[in-house]
């Protein structure tokens, strides 16, 4: 583990970074994560891939490891995958943010009754920033239950990480076109697309490029694991350059399979600069969350 220390603190000092920003960081009850890891530990015979989790550890030595890594600022990402879970999810949260400082207060939520009024709840009580994951809650974002939570988010200028991509494997409602819907009528939502939108990174990237507050997370992107699976289209490279003030470091820790430095080393190694490394790595998630004041 001590190798990981020190290459992340080489990265760092490298580029003159005060710390990282990872938005995408997984932190739930113990006994919610241990179903996700039951997850990955049989993920192989969904997609073909084994998937070990690396950082297979007790909570507390989880966030000592990113506080040694130099994380300045990290999530507790937590999503439901049936009704009446979500609330009972962000008040483990909020409990977790108030004794963690430097987790971002994380909330989330489900299409349900009542979801308007315990996401504002939520939103009063401090939260700095939302998870939605579609492919394991299994609905659609556009569900008429939703709409006055994401009217709130949009208002409140919230960022929401919404995994809504069709990787590892597709769901009913991933994809770009309900989030194309999505955005068509919510323009101004500030979501997070997570994973780069892996596979259909091109057509996310567009979504990019029409709404202003659409950002993407690099979680899993660019990596070995990934790319073997599903790589980034060289021609859309560019594109990363051009949208470098909107692109936030994710990392999905601890579920990973390799190291936490292999997903700095795999955006060094896009060669799109320095600038770009300091503003993806940093910059924008200590711009978008107000950490310097």
């Amino acid at each position: 583990m001590s190798a990981t220390v020190e290459a992340v603190r080489a990265f760092r000092e490298r580029l003159g970074l005060p710390g990282l920003v990872d938005v995408h960081t997984h932190f739930m009850p113990e006994r919610v994560l241990d179903k996700v890891w039951d997850y990955f530990d049989a993920v192989g015979p969904l997609t073909g891939v084994e998937w070990p989790i690396t950082y297979r550890h007790e909570e507390e030595q989880r966030v000592a490891l990113l506080r040694e890594f130099g994380v300045r600022a990290f999530t507790a990402m937590l999503y439901p995958h049936k009704p009446a879970m979500a609330a009972w999810l962000n008040a483990w949260s909020a409990d977790f943010a108030a004794r963690t400082p430097d987790c971002l207060h994380t909330a989330t939520f489900f299409p349900e009754e009542g979801v308007s009024a315990y996401v504002r709840q939520a939103v009063e009580s401090g939260a700095r920033i939302f998870k939605s994951h579609l492919q394991v809650g299994g609905y659609d974002p556009n569900d008429d239950r939703l709409d006055p939570v994401w009217g709130l988010l949009a208002e409140a200028g919230l960022p929401i990480v919404i995994h809504c991509a069709s990787g590892p494997v597709p769901g009913k409602h991933t994809g770009p076109e309900p989030i194309a819907r999505l955005l068509a009528r919510h323009p101004r939502l500030p979501l997070v697309i997570a994973h780069m939108g892996m596979p259909e990174y091109t057509d996310f990237l567009d979504l990019a490029d029409r709404y202003a507050e659409v950002r993407l997370d690099t979680t899993m992107a660019f990596t070995d694991f990934s790319e073997q699976m599903c790589g980034f289209p060289p021609g859309d490279l560019g594109r990363l350059a051009d949208l470098g003030d909107r692109i936030l470091l994710g990392t999905d820790f601890p579920n990973i399979p390799y190291p936490y430095e292999h997903q700095l080393a795999a955006l060094e190694r896009l060669g799109l600069g320095d600038d770009w490394l300091r503003a993806v790595c940093h910059d924008n998630g200590a711009r978008l969350f107000r950490l310097d004041g």
